[in-house]
């Protein structure tokens, strides 16, 4: 307001006075010299002039999937399914402040006024119910049909067993004694759940669920889930298929791309097959470590052992191939068809130490089993050895 009554005061005093200076009349400068006087008083009566800019503030929050009286799946085997929202918390709403700008501006321009910028994200605490019974994992989560990490999520799972426990967070706002432990039913209660990802929204989860026969029906203990004691982890080729250690390819500078993670669970392919068989056989005890080499004659007197490679031109940036005192570019290369190599090539000596180590770390024995691929293509020129002449 004073910009706009300095500025007509102005522009009349330098009239009533008449004449030019520089090419400017009087009444012109006089306009600008007012207009400048009521910027620096409107400035600091409304605040410095800020202009305030608010994202991502949401009015009003609805739940998926939560209706009462909805039926509780009951489920056999592995399947993907949604679930039904048996609690949640209030939203919490977190604000974060920025400001910038303010800066004054040059020789005949205005100054630039502040901006401050207020981002809201918002948090939950939801409980979702997947199936009714005692279920041995939960494998892949989906949020809106894409798959997302577990990890990345703060979550509990209840696998419906008959003696858990109600929920901490549940009963820290509840209240001690308010809450039921839904012994029976398997759930999981995401802590803190972060929306900004999902547009400020909670998103549409579905679970990848096993559920076996359960522990306490006849012949459980002789069913494949409860009654195997012992595996083969195959197939026993790729190069650190067996390396808990994430690996990347390259051929060269600017040059990158991942050897052994290749889930959204953003952990090893054998750190996944070892944690997904804890809990879908939890009374294995013991793992064979299949280890793949070959052989280049079918006839035992003329074959040689050989550990080999899918191609020498990618190496592991961080963890090179070695076998047997051999290196990438002394072993020999695994015959290809159709332009794609017939098998995976053979595991990097460090990747089975650290797969060895691993499998010990997970509580279970470990026996390394050395084994043989034959890689003869046909029309190859080796007799046959099956050959009646």
């Amino acid at each position: 307001m004073a910009t706009i009554v300095l500025s007509a005061a102005g522009a009349a005093i330098g009239g009533s006075i008449g004449g030019t200076v520089a090419g400017l009349s009087s009444a012109v400068i006089g306009r600008a010299v007012g207009a400048t006087l009521g910027r620096v008083i409107d400035q600091s009566v409304m605040g410095g002039g800020s202009e305030v800019i608010e994202t991502g503030r949401i009015d009003r929050f609805r739940l998926s999937s939560a209706g009462e009286g909805e039926p509780v799946s009951q489920i056999y085997g592995r399947i993907r399914l949604g679930g039904q929202t048996i609690w949640a918390s209030d939203f919490a709403e977190n604000v974060t402040v920025t400001r910038s700008g303010g800066s004054g501006g040059g020789k005949g321009a205005p100054s630039q006024p502040k901006t401050k910028t207020r981002s809201y994200s918002y948090s939950v605490n939801v409980a979702i119910a997947i199936c009714e019974g005692e279920i041995t994992r939960v494998g892949r989560i989906w949020a809106d049909g894409d798959e997302i990490a577990p990890d990345d999520l703060n979550m509990r799972i209840y696998k419906g067993h008959k003696d858990q426990l109600p929920d901490p967070v549940m009963e820290a706002i509840e209240g001690t004694g308010n809450v039921p432990a839904y012994r029976g039913t398997a759930y999981v209660v995401f802590e803190n759940l972060s929306l900004e990802r999902f547009g400020n929204r909670v998103p549409q989860f579905s679970f990848e669920v096993s559920r076996p026969e359960q522990k306490d029906e006849p012949d459980a203990d002789s069913a494949p889930t409860y009654g195997i004691q012992s595996v083969a982890l195959i197939p026993g080729t790729g190069e650190y298929a067996l390396a808990t250690t994430p690996v990347y390819y390259s051929d060269g500078p600017g040059s990158k791309w991942t050897a052994n993670v290749n889930s959204p669970l953003e952990k090893t392919d054998f750190a996944v097959s070892l944690e997904t068989l804890g809990e879908e056989l939890p009374n294995c005890e013991a793992t064979s470590l299949v280890v793949s080499w070959f052989g280049n004659d079918l006839r035992c007197g003329e074959c040689e052992l050989k550990p080999k490679v899918i191609e020498k031109r990618y190496e592991g940036e961080n963890m090179p191939w070695r076998v047997a005192g051999l290196t990438r570019t002394t072993a020999e290369e695994i015959p290809q068809q159709d332009g794609r190599p017939i098998y995976g090539g053979t595991p990097t000596d460090r990747s089975i130490i650290e797969a060895i180590r691993a499998v010990h770390d997970a509580g279970k024995d470990v026996m390394f089993y050395p084994f043989i691929l034959m890689d003869q293509l046909e029309g190859n020129t080796l007799p046959n050895p099956y050959s009646p002449s």
